[in-house]
């Protein structure tokens, strides 16, 4: 299974960025959330921050643009194998600097790609 960061991770259960922490660890994927405010989440630890991070698989973006401006040296840093751009966090900009260090990315659901088991 895949370590996945959760870029935006939200308690409010109503936030599909949630919906997607509990999903990833409902299809067996080791999950940590980055998000504006720390804590756990099922299990799952938020950090608030930058943190030295490992071995992580895929990021999935929650972030709106303007909110990922400030992470783009981070998200790139962790040399992640996909970034995963859910709706609403189409980033054009960060696609090129992601074309740049060859980190492929794409525009996609993570909540849909866990169900059409194409995670």
């Amino acid at each position: 299974m895949k370590k996945v960061l959760v870029f935006g991770a939200s308690f409010n259960e109503q936030r599909y960025s949630n919906m997607a922490i509990k999903k990833l660890l409902k299809y067996g994927h080791k999950v940590i959330g980055l998000g504006s405010k720390p804590g756990t989440l099922d299990g799952v630890k938020i950090i608030s921050g930058p943190q030295e991070l490992y071995e992580i698989h895929t990021v999935t973006v929650y972030l709106n643009p303007m909110n990922q401006r400030i992470y783009y040296d981070y998200i790139i840093g962790l040399n992640p194998a996909r970034v995963i751009f859910n709706p609403g966090s189409e980033n054009k900009e960060l696609e090129l600097l992601l074309n740049e260090k060859d980190i492929p990315f794409e525009r996609a659901c993570t909540l849909v790609m866990l169900s059409l088991n194409q995670f």
